[in-house]
C-alpha cells in the first residue's frame, strides 16, 4: 500500500467507528467492499446543487445590472466608483472564507476528523481567490482616485499580508504529507486569521488613505447604492457557498479514489 493511500485510509477512518476497509475473504476477491468517504453527505445531492447554481447565477446577474445601471453615478469618482460593488463583496468573502478556515482548523485540532480538514482546505482556496480579486480591483480603483495603483497604506499592506499567509497555507498543504501536514496547516490557518481584525480596524488605528466605514456610516451612501451593495454582498455570499460545496464534493471524490487505489493495491 502506498503512503498516500494509507494516509487517506487513516484520515477517513478517524471520522467513523466502522473500519474503512473491511477484510475481504479469498472467495470474494472480485467484490469490492463499500468504502465510506461521504463525510459531508449533503454535497452529493446533484439536483439541489444544480438548483442552487441557477439561483446564484440569477442573483449575480441582478447584482451586475444594479451595479452598472441602477446605482447612480458617483459625482467625484464617476463610473470608476462602480468597482466598489465588486471590491467590497470580494473582501467580505475573503474574510468569511478565512473565518471558516479558522473554525474548521480549531475543530480539526480537537477532533482530528478529516471532514474539518477538508472544509478548511476548500475554504482557504476560495478565500485566496477572492482576496486576489480584492488586490486586483483595489489598485484599479486607486489609480483613478489617488493617481497611483498602490500605496503602502495600512489596510492595503495588511490585506497583502493576509493573502501571503494563506498562499503559504496552500503551499504547506501541497508540500507535506499526512496528519503532520494537516496539523501544521491548521495552526497556520488559525494564526493567519488574526490578521483579519487588523485589516478591519486599520482605518481606525492608523492614518490611512483608504476610505473608512462608508457603507455603515449614516448618509455615507445613497439609498440606491446601499441597495446595490446589499444585493452584491448576497450574490457573492451565495457564490461562496456554491463554490465551497462544489469543492467539498471534489475533495470527497478525491478521497474515495485514494481509498479505492489503496484497497486495490492491498488486494494484490
Amino acid at each position: 500500500m502506498s503512503q498516500t493511500g494509507a494516509t487517506a485510509v487513516r484520515d477517513l477512518a478517524a471520522d467513523d467507528q466502522e473500519p474503512v476497509l473491511p477484510k475481504v475473504s479469498k472467495d470474494h476477491l472480485g467484490e469490492r467492499p463499500p468504502v465510506r468517504t461521504a463525510y459531508w453527505d449533503f454535497v452529493s445531492n446533484a439536483t439541489l446543487l444544480r438548483v442552487f447554481a441557477l439561483a446564484t447565477a440569477g442573483l449575480l446577474a441582478v447584482a451586475l445590472w444594479m451595479a452598472l445601471f441602477y446605482a447612480p453615478r458617483e459625482m467625484m469618482m464617476g463610473d470608476a466608483q462602480r468597482i466598489f460593488y465588486f471590491h467590497v463583496p470580494s473582501a467580505w468573502i475573503g474574510f468569511l472564507a478565512f473565518f471558516v478556515v479558522f473554525i474548521a482548523s480549531l475543530l480539526f485540532l480537537r477532533t482530528r476528523q478529516r471532514r474539518w480538514d477538508a472544509l478548511a482546505l476548500a475554504s482557504a482556496e476560495i478565500g485566496v481567490i477572492f482576496t486576489t480579486l480584492v488586490l486586483l480591483t483595489g489598485p484599479l480603483w486607486a489609480k483613478v482616485v489617488w493617481g497611483v495603483f498602490w500605496v503602502w497604506d495600512a489596510r492595503l499592506t495588511t490585506t497583502l499580508i493576509l493573502w501571503l499567509i494563506y498562499v503559504a497555507y496552500l503551499m504547506l498543504r501541497s508540500s507535506a504529507e499526512g496528519e503532520r501536514r494537516q496539523r501544521f496547516a491548521a495552526v497556520l490557518g488559525i494564526v493567519g486569521f488574526l490578521d483579519v481584525p487588523l485589516i478591519y480596524l486599520s482605518v481606525s488605528w492608523w492614518r490611512t488613505m483608504h476610505p473608512g466605514y462608508v457603507a455603515t456610516e449614516p448618509g455615507g451612501l445613497a439609498p440606491q447604492m446601499t441597495q446595490t451593495l446589499m444585493v452584491a454582498l448576497a450574490s457573492f455570499t451565495a457564490l461562496f457557498a456554491l463554490l465551497l460545496v462544489t469543492r467539498l464534493r471534489l475533495e470527497q471524490v478525491r478521497d474515495r479514489l485514494s481509498v479505492l487505489r489503496a484497497q486495490s493495491e492491498g488486494e494484490r
